[in-house]
C-alpha cells in the first residue's frame, strides 16, 4: 500500500511539472507586449526554424561578445548532439569598456556564464530577459562594494550595463525564450566574453587591458571548448574566476 501511494504521488509531481512547464507560455501570453511579439514574430521565426532544421522543441543558449556588440542564439533540439547556430542580433548600444563589472553604478556590462533569471514581459524597456549577475564570482570580485543587479537583455536602444537589442529584436529574442522555456528548458545559459576569444584577440586586447588578463583566461577555455565541441562545458566558480573541466 505505501508503495502504491509513492507511485501515486510520483506520478502527480511528474504530471504537475509537466503542467507547469506548458503552461509558462499561456501564462505569458496573458501580456500584451508578448501577445504582439507572437503575433508579429512567430509565424516568421517558424519558418526560419524550418529551414535551420528546427522543426520541434529546442534549447536555446545565448554567448555575447561585447567588442563586436553581437548576441549570437544557438539551438539544439532532441536528434541534435550539437548546438546549431540559428541568429545573431546587434547591440543597440554599449557601456562601460572591456572587462567584468565589478561594483554598482560602473556602467560595466558583465563578463562571465550565466543564465536567463528572469523573465519581465511589462519591462521599462520594453520586453527583457534578466540575467544572474551578480553570482559568486562576482560578489567576490566585488569586495566591499555592491557588486549591482538587475542586468537584462532587453529592448530599446539605451544602457548603463545591459545589452539592448531594440523593441524589435527583443520580441524575436523572448519569443525564442519562452519557447525553449515552454518546453521545460529551465536553464537557459547566457555566455557573455569581452569579445570574441581567439588567440590574436586576446594578445590585443589583454595588451591593452593587462589587469583583466588572469580573469580573461578564465574565460578563455569555456569559450574554446563551445567552438571546438558546439556542446556547453561544465564551468565552475573558483575563487573570483572560472574554471572549465
Amino acid at each position: 500500500m505505501r508503495r502504491y501511494l509513492q507511485l501515486i504521488l510520483l506520478l502527480t509531481m511528474t504530471t504537475t511539472s509537466a503542467l507547469s512547464q506548458s503552461d509558462f507560455k499561456t501564462q505569458q501570453l496573458k501580456f500584451e507586449r508578448v501577445k504582439t511579439a507572437y503575433d508579429q514574430k512567430w509565424d516568421n521565426l517558424k519558418n526560419e526554424l524550418s529551414k535551420k532544421g528546427v522543426d520541434g522543441p529546442f534549447k536555446l543558449f545565448m554567448t555575447a561578445y561585447k567588442s563586436e556588440g553581437k548576441l549570437e542564439v544557438w539551438l539544439q533540439t532532441e536528434s541534435q548532439k550539437q548546438y546549431k547556430h540559428f541568429k545573431t542580433y546587434n547591440f543597440c548600444e554599449h557601456s562601460g569598456t572591456l572587462g567584468p563589472k565589478t561594483k554598482e553604478g560602473d556602467r560595466q556590462t558583465p563578463e562571465g556564464f550565466y543564465h536567463i533569471s528572469a523573465f519581465n514581459p511589462k519591462s521599462n524597456f520594453y520586453l527583457s530577459l534578466g540575467i544572474n549577475y551578480p553570482n559568486s564570482v562576482d560578489r567576490l570580485r566585488s569586495g566591499e562594494d555592491k557588486p549591482g543587479s538587475d542586468i537584462y537583455i532587453h529592448g530599446s536602444c539605451v544602457t548603463i550595463g545591459c545589452i539592448p537589442l531594440t523593441d524589435e529584436k527583443i520580441k524575436e529574442v523572448y519569443v525564442l525564450a519562452v519557447e525553449a522555456r515552454n518546453s521545460g528548458q529551465t536553464n537557459i545559459p547566457v555566455y557573455i566574453f569581452p569579445f570574441k576569444m581567439t588567440e590574436r584577440n586576446f594578445k590585443k586586447h589583454t595588451a591593452q587591458y593587462p589587469i583583466q588578463t588572469k580573469f580573461w583566461q578564465s574565460l578563455q577555455p569555456g569559450y574554446a571548448y563551445f567552438e571546438k565541441n558546439r556542446t556547453l562545458p561544465k564551468v565552475i566558480q573558483v575563487k573570483g574566476n572560472y574554471l572549465t573541466k
